[in-house]
């Protein structure tokens, strides 16, 4: 269900990730849908050439495979850095309260 909301995610070029993924993580495209067409690069080089593109695979990877993860993912607005143009819109920063969540459900156990 479509409630009108935006996610705007900035910053993308400092996503950090642990352990040897770094070098080993590998991304996959196809270039032209034809068999031998797969291109694979490293976290590391997707990061210098599209830091925008590894936050979008990980979210689409969460979504559901239909028309309503299509749809939640059209959303989605990711930006490499601080500068975006939906200031008109006046977006609220949500970090503060994800941490709170994430850091009490933990403490709960």
């Amino acid at each position: 269900m479509n409630m009108g909301t935006y996610v705007v995610v900035i910053n993308a070029e400092k996503v950090t990730v642990s352990g040897n993924k770094m070098t080993e993580k590998i991304y996959r495209r196809h270039e032209t849908g034809r068999p031998g067409s797969m291109k694979e690069e490293t976290f590391v080089k997707l990061q210098q050439r599209i830091p925008e593109r590894i936050i979008e695979k990980a979210v689409k990877g969460m979504l559901p495979k239909n028309r309503m993860g299509r749809e939640i993912f059209g959303q989605l607005k990711v930006y490499a850095g601080p500068e975006h143009p939906h200031a008109a819109q006046s977006p609220v920063d949500l970090t503060a309260e994800v941490k709170a969540r994430c850091y009490s459900s933990s403490q709960r156990k």
